[in-house]
């Protein structure tokens, strides 16, 4: 069963003012070279069925469901296993 993921970021022109929280609390904290935050969500999604059948059915419901397309753009992938290093 494939696992899909969905990116859903803010449109470019749109603001985003809990990236620019998050940008404001790093400097808070001490952290600097961080001149810009866009804060989106993930999704991941096991479908049944075979890649390009899990891909479609991912779009449909991101378009649909889980992403607001006036406001907000988003990427469908497979995921291809973890790729992050450190906190879990």
């Amino acid at each position: 069963m494939p696992r899909v993921v969905v990116d859903v970021m803010p449109k470019p022109e749109i603001l985003d003012p809990q990236g620019e929280a998050i940008v404001s609390a790093l400097s808070t904290l001490g952290v600097s070279g961080v001149t810009s935050v866009r804060q989106g969500k993930r999704f991941e999604l096991d479908v049944d069925g075979d890649d390009q059948t899990a891909l479609e059915r991912a779009r449909d419901l991101a378009d649909r469901l889980l992403a607001n397309p006036v406001i907000e753009d988003f990427q469908v992938r497979l995921d291809g296993g973890p790729r992050e290093v450190g906190a879990q």
